[in-house]
């Protein structure tokens, strides 16, 4: 594998058979995260295609015509053709293989899958999540000369990476832009000495044998396990809304939110992250309604008075969606007035939906002793059920759930990690 420029692309690229191109940038942490695992494929490949790296930032034009909009990007090529589908962002391993079936075939990729050597990798400490507890846990405890890796099935930065400001966090005067503030967060762990270990699959955790298998190939064995694996967005369970999810339904405003400049979009919920969210839709949008089932709203006052004073927000009180739609406008919403029980249809562009968040639990086979809400339970320690596995963030059980009580989290269970280990 090598690297080649705008130049050398019609050569090697469109003359060269079976390629694989990777567009990276420099600062970029998806493509940090990428590095590794394209090498390693392309070794395991080196006998089918050719693999190569490009500089996007010195490759504009190229990038440009090749309609390449993000960084990294992965292209597969045969015989001057495009083939398979394009990969961006926090791309996987498995993404990898995925991809490389539409090269080499589907025969020919498990013939190599199955020839790879399992390795075990071992650690004093494995978290498992990239969040802000996750990350404050890597932080103390590479300071502490704790030998940690920090596993994530994205890329660091948790929730707050999809937040568009944060505003009350301490020691910025200003409001952060949230993958801003994750960004700090992750490159100080980093640079302290935590091993990532990102955009992986979780494919196995026995937290009893404190072992993560990742990748199919990778155990991971420690002598604590962190979990920080957060939660996730609660779905409506409405007809339609599973079938239009990133078809016209979101749940995340800094992701989509650009798509509907001009638009009209309807956003449910009425608690911080609803009204925080719709304000922010507000820049894009031409107008946004919020939908909540309450007479009020749960949001904090500073939210709420924004709302009522943005003049693009527009409110149905006491409604809930009873179902989605396809339309030709975008998604047709019917929602019923709870007072009433009347039921009419609203033709919108998109719908954005807060409306509360679960745990992350799926990787645990009901193994920890959970509260009466489905998260972790923890002592003081931040240790859970099972001895030397801890819980920190948003998926351990505690009344508030903020950027900075995660952090707390992650600084008891990484204290009291380091002076167990010290013993």
């Amino acid at each position: 594998m090598r690297e080649i420029s705008s130049k050398e692309f019609e050569k090697e690229v469109l003359q060269g058979g079976k390629v694989v191109l990777d567009f990276y940038s420099t600062e970029c942490p998806p493509c940090e995260a990428l590095a590794p695992k394209f090498e390693s494929v392309a070794e395991l490949f080196t006998d089918d295609a050719k693999f190569f790296k490009i500089f996007r930032q010195e490759n504009r034009d190229l990038s440009e015509k090749l309609s390449v909009k993000g960084s990294p990007t992965v292209l597969f090529y045969e015989d001057g053709k495009e083939v398979g589908v394009r990969l961006s962002g926090g791309i996987r391993r498995h993404d990898l293989f995925e991809g490389m079936k539409a090269l080499v075939g589907k025969e020919r990729v498990k013939e190599v899958r199955d020839k790879i050597k399992p390795i075990v990798s071992e650690y004093d400490v494995a978290i498992l999540g990239g969040g802000p507890g996750g990350l404050t846990a890597g932080l103390y405890l590479c300071q502490a000369k704790i030998n940690t890796a920090l596993i994530d099935i994205g890329l660091p930065g948790g929730n707050v990476a999809t937040t568009h400001m944060v505003s009350n966090y301490p020691g910025f005067i200003d409001p952060q832009p949230g993958y801003m503030l994750s960004h700090y967060m992750s490159e100080q762990t980093k640079q302290c000495g935590t091993t990532y270990k990102v955009a992986v699959d979780v494919t196995h955790v026995d937290l009893e044998k404190k072992e993560i298998v990742i990748d199919e190939f990778e155990t991971i064995k420690a002598k604590k396990i962190i979990i920080a694996t957060g939660t996730s967005p609660n779905y409506l369970g409405v007809p339609g809304e599973k079938e239009l999810k990133g078809n016209g339904i979101s749940y995340c405003a800094t992701c989509d939110a650009k798509y509907f400049v001009d638009k009209e979009v309807i956003v449910v919920g009425g608690g911080n992250s609803a009204i925080e969210e719709a304000d922010f839709i507000t820049k894009f949008a031409s107008k946004v309604t919020i939908v909540h089932q309450f007479d009020k709203l749960q949001a904090n006052k500073t939210a709420q008075e924004k709302a009522f004073n943005n003049p693009k927000i527009s409110f149905m009180l006491e409604h809930e969606p009873r179902g989605f739609q396809k339309s030709k406008k975008g998604v047709k919403v019917e929602v019923e007035d709870l007072k009433t029980k009347e039921r009419k249809e609203i033709d919108t562009d998109g719908a954005f939906i807060f409306v509360g968040l679960k745990p992350n639990l799926d990787l645990f086979n009901n193994k920890l002793e959970l509260d009466d809400w489905g998260y972790i339970k923890t002592n003081e320690d931040k240790e859970t059920s099972i001895k030397g596995v801890y819980a920190v963030g948003d998926v351990a059980s505690k009344k508030y759930r903020q950027i900075t009580t995660a952090i707390a989290d992650g600084t008891i269970a990484a204290i009291s990690i380091t002076r167990e280990l010290d013993k």
